[in-house]
């Protein structure tokens, strides 16, 4: 038996081995998702395309794209209206999901940076303060809804992808799901542990009476529900 000192979960890097021991990330996912960059690779525009056409389909997580996004120096709209998948805003930020899919194919997952990127994608939509370069910006929040249930969308459309995939046998593809699916849940911890850190700071003894937390909750049972699916459709 792990003897764990909870608080020592405060420090980043014990937190991230705890996550990896605890889920089973070993060696073998990291070289199942390097593995699997030739499959994910080519699809990074189809998913980017579907993903900002659903995120564009709903005015609550449209709304999150018309203020000025970090690092873009181009004309903004000024209302919901204006946004579609070519304004150039929109396009910046599609830059940035294709950049991150990659990254999630060829990271060095023994390195604590690769891990601290995966950190820094989950605060950076909390609308905290914590980079230099929003200091004087107004912060630019995406609750914890949006961000858990976007992480299952991209999901489900790469299982869809490698189960379809014509060119790999059900045991690479059992592999490379299971190392997806492992990592997908690092990083949910990764970004639900900034809004958790909001609701358990304003109450500490109603935990679950916080919507933040128990949106929490909702999403980590639907994700246990669409593993097993997938993963009996894989060994079909």
């Amino acid at each position: 038996m792990q003897i764990i000192n909870e608080a020592s979960l405060e420090d980043f890097p014990t937190r991230v081995q705890y996550l990896k021991d605890f889920i089973g990330f070993t060696a073998e996912d990291a070289a199942a998702l390097h593995a699997a960059k030739p499959v994910v690779a080519p699809l990074v525009p189809t998913i980017v395309d579907m993903v900002y056409e659903k995120l564009l389909s709903f005015s609550v997580t449209a709304k999150a794209f018309v203020p000025r996004q970090t690092g873009y120096q181009g004309a903004t709209p000024t209302k919901l209206s204006d946004l579609s998948a070519d304004h150039p805003q929109i396009k910046f930020r599609k830059d940035f999901l294709a950049r991150y899919l990659v990254k999630l194919v060829t990271m060095d997952y023994d390195k604590i940076a690769s891990w601290e990127y995966l950190d820094k994608v989950g605060l950076m939509h909390t609308g905290h303060m914590g980079f230099a370069h929003r200091e004087k910006k107004p912060p630019l929040r995406v609750e914890y809804i949006h961000c858990g249930i976007l992480l299952g969308y991209v999901e489900d459309i790469v299982v869809n992808a490698v189960l379809t995939h014509p060119d790999l046998d059900n045991e690479t593809k059992t592999v490379v799901l299971r190392a997806l699916n492992k990592i997908v849940w690092i990083q949910n911890d990764l970004f639900a542990r900034h809004y958790l850190a909001e609701a358990e700071t304003s109450n500490k003894f109603g935990v679950l009476s916080n919507p933040a937390v128990a949106t929490a909750v909702a999403a980590g049972t639907l994700a246990i529900g669409f593993a097993i699916q997938y993963f009996r459709l894989a060994r079909a």
